[in-house]
C-alpha cells in the first residue's frame, strides 16, 4: 500500500473530569453519536476525590445505568467493582488490611462459585492479593505496602501490580473475558497519590463504568495505606468498546437521557433587562 493510501490512526479520546459518573457519561455519549462503536485509544483522569478518597458521582446516572444492567442481566456497578476492589470487606476490616486480605483469601472461593462462568478464571483482585507466587506469599499489594511504608527513597517501579499472567492468560480461545485489565501502577507525588491502570480492552456498556469505581476504591485504599490522599486516577484502554446493547435499544433512553443531562453546560442566566433612569427634572 502506498503512503499516500494509508489511513491515518484515530487520535487519542482524551478525558479529564472530577465527577466519575460524568466521565463515563462522555465516554458513552461520544460513542452513540459517531460512526461505529469503539473507541481507540482512550485516556481517562479522574480527580476531585472526596477527602476520604471516595469519587464524586451523579446518582440519577448511576441509578439510570443499574437499572438498565438488572434489565440486560449483567452485572450492576457495584459488583463489578467489587472484581478489583472488595469495598465491603474493608468497611467490615475497619481500616485493618491484614484482616481484609485474611477475609477476601476465606471468602474467594465463594465469591468464584457464585459464577464459575464468569469468575472461573480467576477476579482482579485476586490477582493482586493472590497471584500464586512472588514475594508475600503472591500479594503484590502487602509487597508494594510494605516496602513502601518501611524507608524512604522507594524505586517508584516498585510500586505496581500485574493481574495479566502469560502463563494463564496467553490461550487460543477466540474470545477471553478475563483479563482485560493487565496492570495497575501507583504514583506518589506532591499532591497524593495517582493510580494509573492499563486495559487492552474494555466493555463500555456494562464493565467500565463500574471498572472505574473499582480502580477509585483501590487506589483510595493504598492511599490510605501510604498515608497520602488520593490526587487522581488515569485508565488507559486500548480499545473502549460498546457491545452487549445496540444503539438503537429503546431500554437506552433514560439512561442517555440522563448522560445529556449531566454533561450538558449549565445554563447561562438570562440577563436581566436594563430600566433607564427617570430623566431628573422629568414630570409624570
Amino acid at each position: 500500500m502506498s503512503k499516500a493510501k494509508m489511513l491515518a490512526p484515530p487520535p487519542p479520546l482524551v478525558i479529564d473530569d472530577t465527577n466519575l459518573s460524568r466521565a463515563w457519561a462522555r465516554l458513552l455519549l461520544k460513542v452513540l453519536d459517531g460512526a461505529g462503536t469503539e473507541v481507540a485509544p482512550l485516556m481517562l483522569s479522574l480527580s476531585g476525590f472526596a477527602q476520604n478518597g471516595a469519587a464524586a458521582e451523579d446518582p440519577v446516572v448511576r441509578q439510570a445505568l443499574d437499572r438498565l444492567l438488572k434489565r440486560k442481566g449483567r452485572l450492576v456497578v457495584d459488583d463489578v467493582a467489587f472484581t478489583i476492589f472488595p469495598q465491603r470487606l474493608w468497611e467490615m476490616s475497619r481500616g485493618d488490611r491484614t484482616r481484609l486480605f485474611t477475609l477476601y483469601r476465606a471468602t474467594f472461593p465463594r465469591w468464584q462459585a457464585m459464577n464459575r462462568k464468569a469468575n472461573g478464571r480467576g477476579l482482579y483482585f485476586e490477582r493482586m492479593v493472590m497471584y500464586g507466587r512472588g514475594p508475600s506469599d503472591g500479594n503484590q499489594l502487602e509487597w508494594i505496602l510494605s516496602q513502601f511504608n518501611s524507608r524512604a527513597g522507594v524505586r517508584r517501579s516498585m510500586l505496581q501490580a500485574t493481574t495479566f499472567d502469560p502463563g494463564r492468560d496467553h490461550v487460543a480461545s477466540a474470545q477471553l473475558g478475563f483479563p482485560c485489565l493487565q496492570q495497575v501502577s501507583f504514583e506518589p507525588t506532591a499532591t497524593g497519590l495517582v493510580t494509573n491502570a492499563f486495559y487492552a480492552t474494555q466493555q463500555i456498556f456494562d464493565k467500565a463504568y463500574g471498572n472505574y469505581l473499582g480502580l477509585a476504591q483501590l487506589g483510595a485504599f493504598m492511599a490510605h495505606e501510604m498515608g497520602m490522599p488520593l490526587a487522581r486516577l488515569n485508565v488507559m484502554v486500548g480499545i473502549a468498546k460498546l457491545e452487549r446493547i445496540t444503539k438503537s435499544d429503546a431500554d437506552f433512553a433514560p439512561l442517555v437521557a440522563a448522560a445529556h443531562t449531566l454533561v450538558a453546560p449549565p445554563a447561562v442566566p438570562a440577563a436581566r433587562p436594563v430600566i433607564a433612569a427617570a430623566t431628573a427634572g422629568a414630570t409624570l
